[in-house]
């Protein structure tokens, strides 16, 4: 029987992990100089609780008794399987459908004036809200697609990945959408999975998903794109990988293609192949070299 806690035991229960380790200044920022190399994420000070946090579990799972025992782990065998744990841990996943609606009309325009061959990248998919959504909206525009994926949806967090493939999803999840697209794209559970949908086949159909570091040398995506999604993700990298990845996204894209930013980022701050087109959306302005 599930037990329901009350917030002063839960609150109880995390005192009595926070007496059970200790995190370094040294070992916090040898956290941070590891994240930063694998994935370009900068941690600052005041994400000292959140790695306390999401990293003890993983000590306890190992039976640790300090930070520095898990960090030799990594340190000792660089490609071993321990650091894609470490990702997964320290990657943030905060998505929905239809999230920044105001971007889906405009990628419907898009979509409509380039009809044959349309492609969008996904590239921080999370669990598939994101390309799922791109997915809708683009069967709405175009039909659906009868060549295969026409979005490929990445991620560096493979858990994410995961959750994305099967496409099941709570049924709070979609309570924003409209009626006809709730009857439309999903199918109810039942049984064990009520209160659950699960995304129909003829959209997941349409989405290729696979794990993609965006600090990789080569990131394995047929493109180029008529769309490239990536939002929330810049605020995470600093200003050098920020630089790097627009200027990689520009290469990746078809020309006057689209980029989709977060709410908080502004790209032509950063690199000026791109011109604005609408809130926090992008068009590749430049010839590409």
């Amino acid at each position: 029987m599930k037990q329901n806690y009350s917030p002063f035991s839960l609150l109880d229960e995390f005192s009595l992990i926070k007496k059970q380790y200790e995190i370094t200044e040294h070992e916090f920022n040898r956290i941070g100089e590891l994240i930063y190399q694998r994935s370009g994420i900068v941690l600052s000070q005041h994400k000292r609780d959140m790695v306390y946090h999401r990293l003890s579990r993983i000590l306890r799972s190992h039976g640790f008794t300090r930070f520095s025992q898990y960090l030799a782990i990594l340190e000792k065998d660089k490609h071993g399987p321990e650091w894609q744990v470490f990702i997964n841990a320290m990657t943030t996943n905060l998505t929905s459908f239809f999230r920044e609606a105001h971007h889906f009309p405009i990628l419907a325009k898009h979509a409509n004036q380039r009809r044959h061959g349309y492609k969008v990248w996904s590239s921080a998919s999370s669990t598939g809200e994101e390309p799922c959504s791109i997915a809708i909206q683009l069967d709405e525009v175009l039909g659906t697609s009868i060549n295969g994926p026409r979005i490929w949806a990445t991620d560096i967090d493979t858990d994410v990945l995961a959750t994305a493939e099967r496409g099941i999803y709570r049924a709070v999840d979609i309570e924003s959408l409209s009626q006809e697209r709730k009857r439309r794209y999903f199918m109810r559970g039942t049984g064990e999975q009520a209160g659950m949908v699960k995304i129909k086949p003829e959209i997941r159909a349409a989405i290729h998903y696979s794990p993609l570091n965006l600090l990789a040398d080569y990131w394995d995506v047929p493109g180029p794109f008529d769309a490239i999604f990536c939002r929330n993700v810049m605020i995470y990298f600093d200003k050098k990988t920020q630089k790097s990845i627009l200027e990689r996204f520009s290469g990746m894209l078809k020309p006057g293609g689209l980029l989709f930013a977060g709410h908080s980022e502004n790209v032509t701050q950063i690199n000026d192949a791109f011109s604005l087109l609408g809130q926090t959306v992008y068009r590749l302005s430049k010839d590409k070299p």
